[in-house]
């Protein structure tokens, strides 16, 4: 059944009042205009009109869903509406998302950006961790996003997978808050500070691994999300975090944290744009350049990823 077609029907004939007036208003027969009515109520499952020689009055069932229909039909409307704007090239709407610990700067630097690629097009963003803009694309909800990786590609199509190292947020006072390269070894006896595991579980167990790795392993992992509520941490319970060189953490002049980087092989941070396989377009592209050069120039020291498989485990496996 053709229900927006079925519901122009219905409201056409409960303003009118009368079946010859909507069918010359629909530009239809009478007939066919009361076999749709019967229709539709057969398919609502409840009786619309009381139906006499003379005239035609809506039940109190048709005055309650009268009002959802004209609600459903406006909406109907504006969808062709914006069909039709997005065929012509006029304009359309791109549902992205960045994740949470993207700084302000950068967020800023990409809405430029793509405002001067597409000028034309509504960017819906959204805040979002990398499981949640899994769960998006896989829910068909999401169109374009910035992820971290390691994580489940599968489905996906990537942008650059930019790289970029992590340093050591510590409380001033440590002995390893000295001038030099801070080796992970070195942050034995101190707690590690990350985020919950649940926004990036690859990326979470890919951090744990490279402390590891690094002779680094933290008596407890508090997580924290929030700039106040990390530094809060850090400062009063012997813990450290991981984060990149221009971390909001640290402010100018700190006098109680300092950034130090990590010396060897540090662990890093890695982003890449992420789409559906086969829809990407000009708008999804524009997204991509400008989020990548938004990096790049925001954050001093993102630089093209080597080459290495992203796809890790499936996604299943993550969200347990």
């Amino acid at each position: 059944m053709d229900l927006v077609r079925h519901l122009e029907c219905f409201v056409a004939v409960a303003e009118e009042s009368h079946f010859g007036r909507a069918a010359a208003r629909l530009g239809m027969a009478q007939p066919p205009l009361s076999q749709r009515i019967q229709r539709l109520e057969k398919e609502l499952g409840v009786r619309l009109f009381e139906r006499t020689s003379r005239q035609v009055v809506i039940t109190d069932a048709g005055t309650l869903l009268l009002t959802e229909a004209r609600e459903l039909l406006a909406r109907a409307e504006a969808l062709r509406t914006a069909a039709r704007r997005i065929r012509d090239g006029e304009s359309g709407l791109l549902r992205a998302a960045l994740p949470p610990d993207i700084s302000g700067e950068t967020v800023a630097a990409l809405l430029a950006g793509f405002r001067s690629r597409h000028a034309g097009l509504e960017l819906q963003l959204h805040e979002l961790s990398t499981a949640q803009q899994l769960a998006g694309f896989a829910a068909h909800e999401l169109d374009v996003g910035l992820i971290h990786h390691p994580c489940d590609v599968t489905g996906l199509e990537l942008g650059p997978v930019l790289r970029r190292d992590l340093g050591v947020l510590l409380p001033r006072d440590a002995p390893q808050a000295g001038p030099d390269a801070v080796p992970l070894a070195a942050l034995t006896g101190f707690d590690l500070v990350l985020f919950p595991r649940s926004d990036a579980p690859a990326v979470y167990d890919d951090l744990l691994t490279a402390c590891a790795r690094g002779g680094y392993t933290p008596s407890a992992v508090r997580h924290g999300r929030g700039a106040s509520f990390v530094r809060g941490l850090v400062l009063s319970s012997g813990a450290v975090a991981l984060c990149p060189r221009d971390t909001r953490l640290v402010t100018p002049g700190d006098r109680d944290l300092v950034w130090r980087p990590l010396s060897g092989a540090p662990p890093a941070r890695r982003h890449s744009t992420a789409w559906p396989k086969g829809r990407g377009d000009a708008a999804v592209d524009a997204f991509t350049d400008a989020a990548t050069h938004a990096l790049r120039t925001t954050a001093d020291a993102y630089s093209e990823a080597p080459a290495r498989p992203l796809h890790l485990r499936p996604a299943s496996e993550y969200w347990l």
